[in-house]
């Protein structure tokens, strides 16, 4: 297996996370009962880590499916190599940072983050299409 499909396994394993990350803390606004429930009548506003941790994991879901296929892509095309070896990395890695700046609600740093991860899809994407 290439380090690519390493580190998008890695990439799935950070997705669960944040689904548990998020869905732990709103359990425990709104309680065990409320979750098992059909969740019919209204909840409790979420709270800002709650809050800020949902929009993080929505924020991973925009992008996810986006290198999830083009490292599928690369990888049956052949093209990885350096650039998809480090887009990987650097998409992975600033996802990973991302979450705890997002959740403390670091501004600036958290969106400079944000474009690294990225640059990393777009090494990715580039590899894919120049390999052409």
């Amino acid at each position: 297996m290439s380090t690519e499909l390493y580190l998008l396994g890695w990439t799935l394993v950070l997705a669960i996370v944040q689904i548990l990350l998020h869905s732990t803390l709103r359990t425990r606004e709104t309680g065990i009962m409320y979750n098992a429930s059909a969740r019919d009548g209204a909840a409790p506003p979420p709270g800002k880590a709650t809050a800020r941790l949902e929009r993080a994991k929505q924020n991973l879901f925009e992008t996810l499916p986006l290198f999830a296929a083009a490292v599928l892509a690369a990888h049956a095309a052949g093209a990885e190599g350096t650039l998809t070896w480090w887009g990987c990395w650097l998409y992975l890695g600033a996802r990973v940072v991302y979450v705890p700046l997002y959740a403390m609600g670091v501004p600036v740093v958290r969106s400079l983050v944000w474009l690294v991860s990225l640059a990393g899809l777009g090494m990715v994407i580039y590899a894919l299409l120049s390999h052409y």
